[in-house]
């Protein structure tokens, strides 16, 4: 098959966004805490979202406001009653990698719920938990408690609440999506008018699967149902109490065609209440997870990060940047920490985000997933093919007569290939110019 993109360098269309953020970093035990960073930098990798950061229950020592406040009676006023520790070490080593921390206010999932829970429940005081998050950011971004002045623009609040069908044992949120509501509500009108200038959000929905599913599929996963029920609840008590919001997130583990339609529901019920001009966010995403090291994997990655940079979300996070946990372990091999397919896939995109304009294409083949930048000197065009099929590339709009050609397939990992004139079916290529 022949696929024919053309390619207009001179309009630009908008910004190259960070669609190459991670989850939580390759962090194993803490010693030494950074070992693996070196990675994330020579990716580009702009955020880490720090949920489930440690293990279970935040390694009983990162990130989770249990972790940092361990008695909720004390004073949050004392810097003595807080445990910055280790989140310290952990964060510090973030920025002196060049990765900007996106910190999830809440709790990691107890996926032992179905025995006992055990962080879960709604906070006793809703406004004591507000200052306590208030007094976390004030460490990290103003120096208190002996803290930092670090850039952190997003702090999102609580992670998929949804996560708790009646009847069903609760692996996040054991209270009712009222009492998350009001929360979220009571959190972030405090700490917008304490930080006017962060980003607050949340709440980092579970999904919109109920969109694809078959009655069949519905009956037995009431669930999605739920997802979505959760959702527009939300939303329309944040527009009754005028609650403050930057971002609203959410999550995908479907296929890259599945979740760009998921994309697309999102967009359409922010407008609808009010709230297109917030950020999108897809902070958490993984497709075929199971396939972590395989070029349709690398494939999948590739696309999904190209087609939402033509979508409304402002930033993805991938879940996640581990690499000791199958089989969320999209970028390292579990063995021996190296990177693999899905890490390549990262770096190549951010070629396109160093560059920084995106460039306008034509692209007349469905399933071959194109996005051009440039930085008005240099030129690049990243491709995934998902189409099924080989396809020839019949490339116009721009001098190709010296390009360079890196290929990730099953075999190379973003290697110099000359003259890679057709692109293999669950292939990415990058071609620079």
């Amino acid at each position: 098959m022949m696929s024919r993109i053309t390619l207009d360098m001179n309009n630009i269309v908008g910004k190259i966004k960070p669609m190459h953020g991670g989850g939580q970093p390759p962090l194993i035990g803490s010693k030494p805490i950074d070992k693996y960073f070196h990675y994330l930098t020579e990716a580009g990798i702009p955020y880490s979202r720090l949920h489930d950061v440690g293990g279970a229950y935040g390694g009983n020592r990162f990130v989770d406001i249990p972790n940092l406040f361990r008695d909720f009676d004390a004073d949050e006023n004392d810097p003595a009653n807080y445990d910055f520790t280790f989140t310290d070490v952990l964060i510090t080593a973030l920025v002196e990698a060049g990765v900007e921390p996106y910190f999830r206010l809440g709790v990691t999932i107890e996926n032992a719920s179905y025995i006992k829970t055990y962080r879960t429940d709604p906070p006793k005081d809703y406004h004591k938990w507000a200052r306590i998050c208030e007094h976390v950011i004030a460490h990290y971004t103003e120096g208190w408690a002996d803290g930092f002045t670090y850039k952190i623009t997003y702090w999102e609040i609580w992670n998929e609440p949804d996560n708790a069908l009646k009847g069903k044992p609760s692996e996040m949120w054991s209270g009712t999506p009222e009492e998350l509501y009001r929360l979220y509500d009571v959190t972030a009108k405090h700490l917008k008018a304490r930080f006017p200038h962060i980003k607050i959000g949340g709440y980092g929905s579970c999904g919109f699967y109920h969109i694809i599913d078959t009655p069949e599929k519905l009956a037995t996963h009431p669930d999605h149902t739920y997802y979505d029920t959760f959702f527009l609840g939300f939303l329309a008590y944040v527009k009754e109490h005028g609650s403050p919001i930057d971002f609203f997130s959410w999550h995908s583990y479907a296929n890259t065609e599945n979740t760009l339609i998921f994309e697309r529901y999102v967009a359409q019920r922010l407008e609808e209440y009010g709230l297109s001009h917030i950020e999108n966010h897809l902070n958490e995403w993984d497709p075929y997870c199971k396939e972590f090291g395989t070029a349709h994997h690398a494939a999948e990655l590739a696309a999904m990060m190209l087609g939402m940079q033509e979508r409304t979300p402002a930033l993805l996070c991938i879940y996640d940047m581990r690499n000791n946990t199958a089989p969320y372990c999209p970028l390292f091999d579990i063995r021996t920490k190296k990177p693999i397919h899905g890490y390549y896939a990262m770096a190549a995109f951010n070629r396109l985000y160093q560059l920084g304009s995106q460039a306008a294409l034509t692209c007349d083949t469905e399933g071959l997933y194109a996005v051009a930048a440039t930085d008005g000197k240099h030129g690049a065009l990243m491709l995934s093919n998902l189409t099924g099929e080989e396809q020839e590339l019949v490339i116009k709009g721009a001098d190709m007569s010296r390009a360079r050609y890196y290929v990730i397939d099953e075999e190379r990992l973003l290697s110099w290939a000359p003259h890679a004139k057709t692109i293999e079916n669950n292939t990415v290529v990058l071609i620079e110019f």
